[in-house]
């Protein structure tokens, strides 16, 4: 069974927090308007009183400045966003003034037309429309107190609450694709800005490989040949000063050798230090773990390793270590689980990383369909991750059963 539906986020009442759309001079219009109605026509009431000498002009007077004063009181406090009970409270308040109105004039009759239009965007639909038959009973109450029941003392307000009915349906119709709209915007603009940090990512990434590559196969190999040939020639020489020196010369290439491996292993991604993915998947496994333990969940996470390790470029050892950490952060924050297993396998012409925990799951359908939903960024990131490598990634959950992130790339596609 479905909640019934929450008001709008553009209450009529509230000047103060219309979001920035094409729609918001229309949104502005209509609450003014709606402001102009009610104050207009409960003013006409009450000068009707006064210049007819209505017997009952005092208590009109009163209810009429105590009508006022209450909406006022409303619009004022909508700036807070009130809770449902206290809309209805204070819709409650205007109906029992504006039925004492009825009581005392028929001209009262005219204020049930803005508070059809006033119930129907003040509170959820389920609140509304029963609010509004009731409204509408009080207004032929109070017409045929005064003039007796005829055709038109029905008719009018009939009218009017079908019109209102018809004009809030439009108006809560527009207001949704406003906030579909802007839900839209922001996932655009929150795409974009993931687009451009991969985008930087992958070039600071790529970058640091070329430089990692070009030290490795010039001075890294020279260094290496430098050190070999110096060690052969040790051995075919005789003379201890001029052996001592070669020694010494080869000793400083060993040295400057060692250094220009461990700036080649700086150019690593950070996680990637000890040069091998399996090492830095196996630690990070055990800081989340540990993670889950400090925040006092049961989620416990293992890692292992399958097939024979193989050195895979730069680029593909990153990717897999993010799309890892991205789907371990996945499973902390939304999953509940028990257990989770991060699982890195060598398949010869590709390498396959999986995710898979035991946690409440989720319908893949419907949180791609929600544009508002974090899990929804996460998982396109990893995508985009793994579709940069020319991999692929598939996710399968149900509720209740768990999720399954695999991912695989191919060794071959690798630059």
């Amino acid at each position: 069974m479905t909640a019934p539906a929450a008001p709008l986020p553009l209450p009529l009442l509230d000047f103060g927090r219309v979001s920035p759309s094409a729609l918001r001079p229309v949104f502005i219009t209509l609450r003014f308007g709606l402001h102009v109605l009610v104050v207009g026509l409960a003013l006409f009431v009450m000068v009707r009183a006064l210049l007819a000498d209505d017997q009952y002009e005092a208590g009109i007077t009163i209810l009429t400045i105590s009508f006022l004063a209450c909406y006022a009181a409303g619009i004022a406090a909508s700036q807070r966003n009130l809770p449902q009970w206290a809309r209805v409270l204070w819709l409650t308040a205007l109906l029992a003034l504006w039925a004492g109105m009825s009581a005392m004039t028929p001209d009262a009759a005219f204020l049930a037309f803005p508070l059809f239009f006033l119930e129907l965007h003040v509170l959820a639909a389920p609140l509304a429309v029963p609010l509004v038959v009731v409204t509408f009973g009080l207004s032929v109450w109070g017409t045929a107190t005064h003039l007796g029941f005829d055709v038109g003392t029905i008719l009018g307000p009939l009218i009017s609450a079908g019109v209102a009915i018809v004009i809030g349906l439009g108006y809560r119709a527009m207001a949704q694709e406003t906030k579909d709209r802007q839900a839209l915007i922001l996932d655009l603009i929150a795409t974009r800005e993931e687009l451009s940090t991969a985008s930087r990512e992958a070039g600071t990434l790529a970058e640091r490989e070329r430089i990692a590559r070009e030290i490795h196969d010039t001075v890294a190999q020279g260094l290496s040949s430098i050190q070999m040939l110096l060690h052969a020639a040790e051995r075919d020489i005789d003379d201890e000063r001029t052996l001592d020196k070669l020694r010494l010369a080869r000793e400083t290439a060993s040295d400057n050798l060692a250094e220009t491996r461990r700036f080649i292993r700086e150019l690593s991604p950070p996680s990637l230090d000890e040069q091998t993915l399996p090492a830095a998947l196996r630690r990070l496994a055990a800081a989340v773990d540990e993670q889950a333990a400090q925040a006092g969940t049961s989620t416990r996470v293992s890692y292992t390793t399958s097939g024979a390790p193989v050195t895979l470029p730069m680029s593909i050892d990153a990717t897999l270590l993010r799309i890892a950490q991205g789907a371990l952060a996945n499973v902390l924050r939304h999953a509940r689980a028990t257990r989770a297993e991060l699982t890195l396998s060598y398949l010869g012409d590709e390498v396959a990383l999986d995710v898979v925990d035991d946690g409440i799951g989720f319908d893949p359908a419907a949180i791609a369909a929600d544009p508002a939903a974090q899990l929804r960024f996460g998982l396109r990131a990893m995508r985009e991750r793994a579709e940069r490598e020319g991999g692929s990634i598939v996710v399968e959950s149900h509720p209740g059963e768990g999720t399954a992130v695999s991912v695989r790339i191919p060794v071959a596609a690798a630059p």
